[in-house]
């Protein structure tokens, strides 16, 4: 089997949502003084590659540790975006056959590699809410993108992400190495920290590819 990491590091100098604190990596204890190394770290919830729950935005909604583990794990296929900006209805329907046998869509906007520039925060593509209505049909776990937000940067109301959360979906933001997957089905796990009334949660993301 095959493992593919698909998550940012986390460190102190990253990308980040704008208007969010970057993370805090404190060295607290170390070997010389104390015996031990241990290190404090202070980030926000949805930090790096994370998922967010439907808690996140809805109010009454799911939060991570309220969710079955089963809801993190299954198998997804990745959709290349590239060439759009605004992912229609018709741009899914040549997939139907494989969105009818996954748990997961991954969409590839190529945004991935404007990581730690400010063109990551750029007008990558987005679902149309019509296009998220329609995916949801299909009772997946969730969606996902190597891009900051499923929903465009300047949008106040996120439909994409409330069409979701309305059906107990997560989000997966902030993917990585998505180009080295060349199946087009793979196993992929997003597990959460298992942390009380969990909005979102940072996720060491891989994808598990049979060979």
């Amino acid at each position: 089997m095959k493992i593919i990491d698909l998550s940012h590091i986390i460190k102190e100098e990253m990308p980040v949502f704008p208007g969010t604190d970057k993370p805090i990596l404190e060295e607290a204890n170390t070997i010389e003084k104390d015996g031990f190394k241990e290190t404090l770290i202070k980030m926000y919830s949805h930090t790096g590659t994370h998922i967010d729950a439907p808690a996140h935005m809805l109010t009454g909604g799911l939060h991570l540790d309220e969710m079955s583990i089963d809801s993190f794990i299954g198998l997804a296929t990745i959709i290349d975006v590239s060439s759009l900006e605004t992912i229609e209805i018709k741009d899914l329907e040549p997939f139907i056959e494989l969105i009818e046998n996954v748990d997961f869509v991954i969409f590839k906007t190529g945004y991935e590699k404007y990581w730690g520039l400010n063109e990551y925060f750029g007008k990558f593509p987005t679902l149309s809410k019509e296009s998220a209505k329609w995916l949801v049909d299909y009772n997946l776990k969730g969606i996902g993108m190597d891009a900051i937000s499923i929903d465009p940067m300047d949008s106040v109301d996120f439909p994409v992400h409330f069409e979701l959360f309305k059906h107990n979906m997560i989000s997966i933001e902030n993917l990585t190495n998505l180009d080295k997957i060349e199946n087009e089905i793979f196993t992929l796990s997003v597990l959460p920290l298992r942390t009380n009334k969990a909005d979102g949660s940072p996720v060491r993301a891989i994808a598990q590819i049979l060979e």
